[in-house]
């Protein structure tokens, strides 16, 4: 007893200096990466482009009610309202008081696209996570464990690339019939998910023959504690590049569906002022802007992401810098 507990107490602090250098080692290699990443990204004009893009819309949606001159909602006036000519007619054409003009129903088409910008970006966002998460999930599963799993995991991630996304998330969509906000999230995430599977699987086959994942094995770490704290911290550069090239394809089909109505029509997207724009005959009327400006404003939304999207895989992926 008294050998064995010596021979333990020795041993002690040696396992313990092992696990610190590992651990020293895998945060330099992480800190290392992600400078060198901000540095590189700085330098691409197309990111940085991107990027800006990006700011000025957040916070537009962020602080919409400052920014929108009026009530996104229609608002009744009795009739002989002295303002009424001031505030502008149906489907009137851009002028000094409606800057994008009005709708059918005489409401600000600025102000609602402004608070339009809120549900598209939040819808974004929100299935771009969904996507995340469930491809990571998987990626992380198929990549470190391997075998039987890594090819039932990429027949069935096969097929899902397979598939046109777009048309796929129409079908599940109608489907489901009149679908709400978080269906239709939920919808787009389990559309995208194939690609940041097979992503992730890729790093993590590199990742875990790194000579610190190595180190950690030696000194009895478990698999789990493996891909918690040394496989999936590096892996997470390329999936927030993979997720902001995901939001911008979430932007688009939600705008998509709600223009073929099929999306949630409680509320404000651009995706329904588009149809609402559509169904209202903008293009034949004498106000094209209806659907003009958040068309505009959704394609550049999506030129912002993409840009960012691009570099920061141009930046993370050393193929494309030597191509």
């Amino acid at each position: 007893m008294g050998r064995d507990s010596s021979r333990k107490t020795h041993a002690s602090p040696g396992a313990r200096e092992g696990a610190w250098a590992v651990r020293r080692e895998q945060l330099r290699f992480l800190k290392q990466r992600l400078v060198t990443t901000a540095r590189m990204f700085l330098k691409n004009r197309m990111g940085v482009a991107g990027l800006i893009i990006l700011v000025f819309f957040l916070q537009l949606a962020v602080f919409a009610p400052l920014w929108a001159p009026y009530n996104p909602d229609p608002i009744l006036r009795p009739t002989g309202d002295p303002d009424e000519d001031r505030l502008g007619g149906r489907l009137a054409p851009p002028n000094a008081t409606f800057l994008f003009g009005t709708d059918n129903q005489r409401r600000d088409v600025l102000s609602r696209v402004i608070f339009g910008s809120r549900i598209s970006l939040a819808v974004g966002f929100a299935a771009s996570a969904v996507s995340m998460g469930l491809g990571t999930l998987i990626g992380l599963v198929a990549g470190f464990w391997g075998g039987w799993r890594d090819e039932l995991i990429m027949r069935i991630t096969d097929v899902f690339l397979s598939l046109p996304f777009l048309v796929f998330a129409i079908i599940v969509a109608a489907i489901l019939g009149q679908i709400n906000l978080w269906q239709i999230v939920i919808v787009i995430g389990i559309t995208f998910w194939a690609g940041t599977a097979r992503l992730v699987r890729s790093q993590v086959l590199s990742l875990k023959e790194r000579q610190f994942v190595e180190r950690s094995k030696a000194l009895g770490s478990g698999d789990l504690h493996l891909v918690a704290r040394h496989i999936f911290p590096n892996v997470v550069p390329i999936i927030f590049a993979e997720a902001i090239l995901t939001i911008a394809l979430a932007i688009l089909t939600e705008s998509t569906l709600s223009f073929l109505g099929l999306g949630p029509q409680d509320q404000l997207t651009w995706g329904r002022l588009l149809e609402d724009a559509f169904n209202f005959q903008a293009l034949e009327s004498d106000n094209p802007w209806f659907m003009f400006m958040p068309g505009l404003c959704l394609v550049t939304v999506i030129v912002g992401f993409t840009f960012t999207g691009y570099a920061l895989d141009d930046v993370l992926n050393p193929k494309l810098r030597k191509r």
